[in-house]
């Protein structure tokens, strides 16, 4: 695998000084270094709606934390309706996280190494027509637990469905340490942002994403590129 089978949209690879990559780095910093508590060791990654960049966001933050000097982490594709996490890592259609849920097959035989050291990733696997059913269930409960101990070093960024249109994202925030919340700029709707939060629980939740912000906008902040940034907590 080379470079060329890289997403260009993994910009904490490609372009790491860049202002989007910059914005990343401060959601990792707040990640990394909370004012208050420990750092959460897993981290969901959601939105209300398909298309508002959560695997966009989760990918890059992955990376930008694996290019930390200790830091490992974990990328999962808990998307199980339209997983796509593998794509921007250049695989193909790979098995991952369905199988091990739906069939019992060794996670380690299903993890597979980035290009981006300390970066490992567990694809979503085939489409299942029962997703709600596998990520609610207890082997998956069992999972998060395991990856999140097993190693003391390790960060597990989980790219998630949408929590107000499947059933599923629920389940998993129960389980983790901390979430974070992309919201498309100009389009998400207030309340669907606050339903969301209130559902997944307020207490966990580690950042907010302004995602797709128009250059005009963001004048004030002396940046007049592209349309990516990060609104902090």
């Amino acid at each position: 695998m080379s470079e060329k089978d890289l997403d260009p949209d993994l910009i904490s690879y490609f372009k790491p000084q860049s202002f989007e990559a910059e914005k990343i780095k401060i959601l990792r910093t707040s990640i990394l270094f909370p004012e208050q508590g420990v750092p959460p060791r897993s981290i969901l990654v959601t939105s209300a709606f398909p298309g508002e960049g959560k695997t966009f966001i989760s990918s890059n933050l992955a990376i930008s934390i694996a290019q930390g000097i200790e830091e490992h982490v974990l990328l999962m594709d808990c998307d199980l309706r339209r997983s796509s996490v593998h794509q921007r890592f250049g695989f193909g259609q790979v098995p991952g996280l369905a199988e091990y849920l739906a069939k019992g097959v060794p996670i380690d035989s299903l993890l597979l190494k980035s290009p981006i050291p300390k970066l490992t990733i567990l694809p979503g696997g085939r489409n299942v027509h029962n997703p709600a059913e596998l990520l609610s269930s207890r082997r998956m409960a069992n999972l998060i637990d395991e990856v999140s101990a097993r190693y003391p070093d390790r960060y597990v960024i989980i790219d998630s469905p949408p929590p107000l249109l499947t059933a599923e994202a629920n389940a998993i925030a129960r389980k983790v340490d901390g979430i974070v919340v992309v919201v498309k700029y100009g389009q998400t709707p207030r309340k669907a942002v606050a339903d969301m939060m209130e559902n997944l629980g307020r207490d966990k939740i580690v950042g907010v994403v302004l995602n797709w912000v128009e250059a005009d906008s963001i004048k004030y902040y002396g940046y007049s590129g592209n349309y990516r940034y990060y609104y902090g907590k």
